[in-house]
């Protein structure tokens, strides 16, 4: 079965919405506050008394349709522009003198909240679009417009444009970061997919491909044509042709969520975890079985307790170390194997006497699609949080040092 490996980013609008819902309910009570405060100027306080009552239920009861751009619809965004407008468009029934001084609307500041909540919805051009309406009705509201009403129409036009415009800016940002992430797991997965390919497959089409010419006859086209499937297979696994992984998006939540299935060393018969594998692993018993009359194994005292995860992959890159040794330094050819527990890392050393690897050889191999350093080694170290050094000298054998951080060890991947 498989395991998935879940990565949760938040959306930047969805502080954006929690705040355009709290600037709507702190206006809605400012507007109401300032009314009361001016209600002795009003000729007619129970049209302003019906258009703040109006809005405060309004904006009561629709605080749900400012939790994400999903519930934030078309028709709430007309029908709250609407009473914004009407309720600027009734301030001079309300106050026959509104025309005369420079006063406050009765919506006051709360008409900016339906502009912002088409800016946070659809960018730059609706806030334009909602911005040019209120401007226009606060000009007729004012019948001869002052200086400040120009100053704060334009200031209005202005930010919201703007706000539109961060909105869009950040969404584009937001798919960037959810297509560099598709990527960076489809290149884990592959890479995955090769690690287990070249500890397998590849090892065993190797493998009949020398006997199969030793033997000679038919078993000599035998060995000719698995050394055709490695050949395509490594090609395969080299130029990155995977299954692309899945993804989904939850809009409505305002969140990117990205799912990718990888193999879970953990699970059990039917699929799920296998609860003996949640606790910690002795990384000795897991490299004990490769002790030999060529192979000698050196631990220490005590146990080396590493997550089940890391404790797996750090074996098997020891195990391709020691695969490499085998088939590049010979059958007669003595390796050693040192571990060691540090209380900030803990470090694997595989070293053997063989004629050592030449210079530039490692590149050539991963150029003819080999990978068995740069991908089951190298790529499980990386995947691990560590790193995988090797020397070698003409000669003189080959060292492969693995290192894990000890916080990166304990958790496993």
């Amino acid at each position: 079965m498989a395991k998935r490996e879940r990565v949760v980013r938040m959306s930047v609008e969805l502080p954006l919405w929690r705040a355009l819902a709290g600037y709507r309910v702190l206006t809605t009570g400012y507007a109401v506050v300032i009314f009361i405060l001016h209600r002795e100027k009003f000729e007619r306080p129970w049209v302003g008394v019906a258009v703040l009552a109006v809005i405060a239920v309004w904006t009561l009861a629709t605080l749900p349709k400012v939790a994400n751009a999903a519930a934030c619809t078309k028709r709430f965004l007309g029908v709250d522009l609407t009473i914004a407008l009407v309720g600027i468009l009734l301030t001079p029934v309300a106050d026959v003198d509104a025309q005369t001084f420079d006063g406050p609307t009765l919506p006051t500041i709360w008409t900016a909240g339906s502009v912002l909540a088409f800016a946070i919805k659809g960018g730059w051009r609706w806030a334009g679009f909602a911005s040019s309406l209120v401007a226009v009705a606060n000009i007729i509201e004012r019948g001869e417009p002052s200086r400040d009403t120009f100053h704060n129409v334009l200031l209005v036009w202005i930010a919201s444009i703007a706000i539109g415009y961060i909105v869009e800016v950040a969404r584009a940002s937001e798919r960037t970061l959810a297509r560099a992430l598709e990527i960076e797991a489809a290149t884990r997965e592959r890479e995955r997919l090769a690690r287990d390919i070249h500890d397998s497959v590849l090892q065993v089409l190797a493998m009949v491909q020398r006997r199969g010419t030793a033997l000679g006859g038919e078993a000599a086209e035998l060995g000719r044509m698995a050394g055709e499937q490695e050949v395509a297979l490594r090609t395969l696994v080299s130029s990155g042709l995977v299954p692309t992984s899945r993804t989904s998006e939850d809009l409505s939540q305002g969140a990117v969520v990205r799912t990718v299935e990888v193999a879970d060393e953990h699970d059990g018969p039917d699929g799920h975890d296998d609860p003996a594998a949640a606790g910690p692993c002795d990384l000795r018993a897991l490299l004990a079985p490769h002790a030999g009359a060529k192979v000698t194994f050196s631990e220490p005292g005590a146990p080396v307790l590493l997550a089940p995860a890391a404790a797996k992959e750090l074996a098997a890159a020891v195990s391709a170390a020691l695969d490499n040794v085998r088939v590049h330094a010979g059958e007669e050819a003595r390796a050693w194997i040192l571990v060691e527990d540090w209380p900030d890392e803990v470090i694997v050393t595989v070293r053997d006497d063989g004629p050592g690897i030449p210079e530039g050889r490692l590149a050539q191999a991963e150029g003819e699609g080999r990978m068995g350093v740069a991908l089951s080694i190298r790529g499980r170290l990386r995947d691990l949080g560590g790193t995988a050094e090797l020397i070698s000298v003409p000669g003189q054998g080959t060292e492969v040092e693995l290192k894990v951080p000890r916080g990166k060890a304990v958790s496993g991947r």
